[in-house]
């Protein structure tokens, strides 16, 4: 049996990640700074689940837990991340960096002892949680997108340097997700429902939707991807010119207006 990790699994994207790759037959479920909230929420608390209390932006602490598996991890999905939103003249220092050294540090760190492990296993899969912040910038955001952005470009890195020794990385890039830190965002229904009408599926995502393409890119059936950033966001980041007004006489081509 597959041993899976998933960072940041004690509420969110996280818990469900590690929930449906323990039904999908993975043991390891959830770490995170809460490990009793990562095993309860990964494992439905059944018995199995290896849940340590894992600081990711500490050396030390992942070495630890990865000494506590009885093997090498197949998986590891990298989804610990925070958030600290504001204007950039106005955001404190500690605030940029507590979220670089979370979101970018931790995913490097955490991702560093796992391939050693997976290497000298004969390889594994990782998936790094990006957001589409990481592929067009939002206001007010913080440090926020500037992580995104960066683990798109080191999921790249890491896929050039580990491929060639067995070792698979992709990242995931979430839309407007109506789950995990973004429940208080969607909690005010009139912006729920301006997020909702941008999204050219008509829909906000679920923490499945991701869930769903994570679990495909650590399958076989994704064996031969390697270094992608795979965008699950209902269109959102290809509406740039949703709605946008035009004259109704361009809406056609030719002289006669047939095609």
């Amino acid at each position: 049996m597959a041993w899976a990790v998933v960072t940041g699994a004690g509420s969110g994207l996280g818990a469900a990640v590690a929930r449906h790759a323990a039904e999908a037959g993975d043991r390891g479920g959830g770490w995170g700074l809460d490990g009793a909230a990562a095993a309860a929420r990964a494992s439905g608390g059944g018995a199995g689940a290896a849940a340590p209390q894992v600081d990711v932006t500490s050396g030390e602490s992942l070495d630890a837990a990865f000494a506590a598996l009885p093997e090498a991890p197949s998986l590891l999905v990298n989804n610990a991340g925070i958030v600290r939103f504001g204007p950039l003249l106005e955001l404190p220092e500690a605030d940029w960096r507590s979220v670089v050294d979370v979101n970018l540090t931790g995913t490097f760190l955490t991702s560093r002892v796992a391939a050693a492990l997976m290497i000298a296993a004969g390889g594994g899969v990782i998936v790094n949680i990006s957001s589409v912040n990481g592929i067009s910038a939002a206001p007010n955001a913080g440090a926020y997108t500037s992580t995104k952005g960066a683990i798109n470009t080191l999921t790249e890195q890491m896929a050039l340097e580990w491929g060639p020794r067995g070792v698979r990385v992709n990242a995931v890039a979430p839309g407007l997700i109506d789950a995990g830190m973004s429940e208080a965002i969607y909690a005010d229904p009139q912006v729920r429902e301006l997020r909702r009408s941008r999204v050219p599926l008509g829909t906000l995502g679920s923490a499945e939707d991701v869930t769903g393409a994570v679990l495909f890119l650590a399958s076989e059936a994704a064996r031969y991807i390697n270094g992608q950033v795979l965008v699950v966001d209902g269109g959102l980041t290809k509406s740039a010119m949703l709605g946008l007004a035009r004259p109704q006489s361009v809406d056609s081509v030719g002289p006669d207006g047939n095609s």
